[in-house]
């Protein structure tokens, strides 16, 4: 599904280069759970960006499904992120002013799909990750865990191939962050849909399908 070949990623301080990613090879098949796991500054994030196109990388490829990503135009990444891919991050990113429902809505009203639908089929996967009680609730009234899920369930409403997720649960206790995990399981298994997770927490990246550690730029296993 995804193939990364020899990616290189630099950032520029000034008059010098500094070295993000250097020379990154990974295959994520279709279906898979992945936990990429390391250090701070080990570069995950940015791994992670790049092949949610949110990044453009120094050097190599990143191909998904056959397709090179970045000979893509910007119009056709924005596509591309919009319908395939799902995105979670430590903070949710949900808008104040609008409801649980509201917020879910969103990346299919972008798309201009048909208001009644889309407010059915976000209800369906609120109530799907536990929130058919808060629809109405704004984010400051809901807690972390369920911010996350509400999150969550805006990524999966344009039914993406790709979830990435870059620290989840980073901003949760315990009990929620397993809640959370246990969801993106669950999801991936009734599903089929291909997670891709960064995290420094070894006990929910041990319950991943495969664990890939970076260091320095590198990934080391």
């Amino acid at each position: 599904m995804i193939k990364v070949t020899n990616l290189y990623k630099s950032f520029s301080m000034g008059s010098y280069e500094v070295p993000v990613l250097k020379g990154i090879n990974l295959e994520i098949q279709r279906g898979e759970l992945v936990a990429i796991v390391g250090a701070s500054g080990a570069g995950k994030s940015t791994l992670l960006h790049i092949i949610g196109t949110l990044d453009k990388p120094t050097g190599g490829t990143v191909t998904f499904d056959g397709q090179d990503l970045f000979r893509m135009t910007d119009p056709q990444q924005a596509e591309f992120r919009n319908r395939r891919i799902g995105f979670v991050f430590q903070f949710h990113h949900l808008l104040a002013e609008f409801t649980a429902l509201e917020n879910a809505c969103m990346p299919s009203l972008i798309q201009r799909r048909e208001p009644a639908a889309v407010k059915t089929d976000a209800t369906a996967l609120l109530t799907e990750v536990g929130l058919e009680h808060r629809l109405h609730h704004k984010p400051g009234e809901l807690s972390g865990g369920e911010q996350q899920r509400v999150a969550m369930a805006r990524a999966l409403m344009q039914n993406p191939d790709l979830v990435l997720a870059d620290e989840p649960t980073g901003n949760l206790d315990t009990r929620s962050g397993d809640g959370l995990f246990g969801l993106m399981r669950t999801l991936n298994k009734t599903r089929g849909t291909t997670f891709v997770i960064v995290t420094h927490n070894d006990k929910l990246s041990a319950q991943s399908d495969r664990i890939i550690h970076m260091r320095d730029g590198q990934i080391v296993s």
